[in-house]
């Protein structure tokens, strides 16, 4: 198996907007590594993308023939076996959800797979399906990708003498990386501490937890389980059972809590999520999907920030909050649980976010990183704008 082609299948992306604006669903990180990487470790072949048109040119689809596999599908040990036993005759379906197809280098749809003998997943398996599956899956995520990533290799030591670890068969350390005064509790599940990354002093860690590459987590924070920090990333105040993709900041005091950000986000000092209502009734979350808002099923649900938003100090998010991309949220009192794409207010009020102004605050942003948003980025997000204009229904713009 040489190449790997991961579909975005057209019933499942709706469902995990706003991430999959800027990008496939297999590029979403969930565990340590995003789905792309977990192919690519477990079956050894190359991967690409086979994705919304807007989206391609960053996410290249490699040349020739491949195995197309569902990018929703979260794979385990047992992947790699079921998919060297498909021909190229046949479609691995688990129930009405097409898994894997051999699909030809010409092909930009799936729509040859009809005339294909179906193979039902006879084996229980992982999709994923709604934005709140990200954290919901998270811990068993952390726990399989700490296997695929520390199989055979050697953690690096904990040379600070005031640092305490619990359960150090499951915490690994990669090289470069700066602990000082922390406490690493891995009694509940593993912790993974990635290259160049610095945990701070008095800093109170629970497993599962993966800090990615060179990020940070500040003095006092305090993690619980199930958590993600992606790379470059900075931390603080209170954390659980939450997932931040890279290249953001939460790094004061306030709680985030059952929740997704996505990359470039940055959130004000004492910022606070609610993911518990107070009548303890189930979670309802803004469908795309429906437009409208749908039941979770979950008792914790909190805050879904898409790539490229921001809020300011002392933000109040309600249970259940919706924010699109490139959207700034700021001022008193909790601002509506379904924030569109490119709005500009809070609880008094939103208007448009122009895009001239966005894209000024965006490259200032992603230049403090050393880095460009490129013309390529730069498109993709202002094709996001016009997309998501039907969804500003306010008239004045700031």
């Amino acid at each position: 198996m040489d190449s790997i082609l991961l579909f975005d299948d057209p019933a499942i992306r709706g469902s995990l907007l706003p991430f999959t604006f800027t990008r496939p669903v297999a590029d979403i990180r969930i565990g340590i590594l995003k789905i792309s990487e977990k192919w690519e470790l477990i079956t050894g072949a190359s991967v690409s993308f086979l994705t919304q048109d807007y989206l391609q040119k960053k996410f290249p689809r490699k040349s020739g023939n491949a195995l197309a596999v569902n990018g929703a599908w979260l794979p385990d040990s047992k992947s790699h076996t079921l998919l060297k036993s498909l021909s190229s005759t046949q479609a691995l379906y688990f129930g009405k959800t097409l898994i894997a197809t051999y699909i030809g280098e010409t092909e930009k749809n799936l729509g040859a797979v009809k005339s294909k003998e179906i193979i039902q997943l006879d084996t229980e398996t992982t999709l994923l399906l709604k934005t709140w599956n990200i954290f919901q899956f998270n811990g068993s995520e952390i726990r399989k990708d700490f296997i695929l990533l520390t199989k055979g290799r050697k953690s690096a030591e904990i040379s600070d003498p005031h640092t305490k670890a619990y359960s150090l068969k499951n915490i690994f350390i990669e090289e470069g990386a700066v602990i000082r005064a922390a406490v690493l509790n891995a009694d509940a599940g593993p912790i993974y501490i990635g290259k160049n990354t610095e945990i701070q002093e008095g800093a109170l860690i629970r497993g599962p937890f993966a800090l990615c590459e060179s990020s940070t987590v500040n003095m006092g924070a305090k993690i619980k389980g199930d958590t993600t920090v992606g790379p470059h990333s900075k931390v603080g105040g209170e954390l659980s059972n939450s997932v931040i993709f890279g290249f953001s900041n939460k790094g004061h005091e306030g709680f985030l809590g059952n929740s997704v950000i996505g990359e470039w986000c940055n959130m004000g000092a004492d910022t606070n999520t609610s993911n518990l209502k107070n009548n303890y009734s189930p979670v309802k979350l803004w469908d795309y999907t429906v437009g409208n808002y749908s039941n979770t099923g979950l008792q914790f649900c909190g805050l879904m920030m898409g790539d490229h938003s921001k809020c300011g100090i002392n933000t109040m998010f309600n249970t259940g909050t919706v924010i699109g991309v490139g959207s700034n949220v700021f001022g008193p009192g909790f601002p509506r649980k379904f924030i569109p794409s490119f709005a500009w207010g809070g609880e008094e009020g939103f208007s448009t976010f122009l895009f001239p102004k966005f894209l000024e605050t965006a490259k200032a942003v992603v230049a403090r990183r050393g880095l460009e948003l490129d013309a390529e980025e730069q498109e993709i997000l202002r094709l996001i704008f016009e997309m998501s204009k039907n969804y500003r229904i306010w008239e004045t713009s700031s």
